[in-house]
């Protein structure tokens, strides 16, 4: 049984950019069906997230291309990723996260679980003032970031990292992200897996749920 749990931050606990293109497109005044790559939602629909999955690109890199290219759209082709996310969705820090996904992790850590992150971008993407008003956070016991730290997912360096700010070590954690890169750095790093699939979230939150031993009735 995990007695810590390793989160990604984006897509994981934060809803991703691909679930929200509907929203984006109204909130930008682009047509409909204007955004049409899906990341690993339907990666047929994406060569670029192909690209970064085969480590053509970085994963900064995807992010940058995909920031400028909503940007040019709406003739501001000079958009970062942070500009890109304060633009789409920057207006309230709670508003950004999975609400299952809070439920469970405050949940977790009453059952005493230690729970932690392990992000590539997090304060590079989102910027410390928006991130020090996000609720979820003050229940992290430790957040390791490749903003300061400089080593990326799937390194195993990073894992390791993270293990030892959980104060724990590798058999003991959960470790749940949405790309399977990642998750197969992490079986290297000796960590236990959730792949988390954005096609499935209700599903994956009650798969964590399961491999953690939470009451299920109390996240509903």
């Amino acid at each position: 049984m995990p007695t810590a749990l390793l989160l990604d931050f984006g897509s994981v606990i934060s809803v991703s950019v691909f679930e929200r293109h509907r929203e984006t497109e109204r909130t930008l005044g682009l047509p409909a069906g204007t955004l049409t790559w899906l990341g690993p939602v339907d990666p047929s629909t994406d060569s670029l997230w192909q690209s970064m999955q085969r480590d053509d690109i970085s994963e900064r890199d995807y992010w940058a291309i995909r920031a400028r290219e909503i940007g040019a759209a709406i003739g501001e082709p000079d958009w970062t990723v942070r500009g890109m996310l304060t633009r789409t969705r920057q207006t309230d820090p709670d508003a950004v996260v999975r609400p299952g996904m809070v439920r469970l992790i405050r949940r977790a850590r009453a059952n005493g679980v230690v729970i932690g992150i392990l992000s590539n971008e997090l304060e590079l993407f989102y910027g410390p003032e928006f991130l020090a008003q996000m609720s979820v956070l003050k229940d992290m016991a430790a957040i390791v970031d490749a903003t300061h730290t400089g080593i990326l997912k799937p390194d195993r360096r990073a894992y390791q990292m993270a293990v030892d700010s959980l104060n724990t070590n590798p058999d003991e954690v959960l470790f749940v992200d949405d790309q399977m890169r990642n998750i197969v750095g992490a079986v290297k790093a000796g960590l236990q897996v959730q792949y988390f699939d954005l096609r499935d979230v209700k599903g994956n939150i009650a798969a964590i749920t399961a491999r953690l031993n939470l009451p299920v009735e109390e996240l509903a």
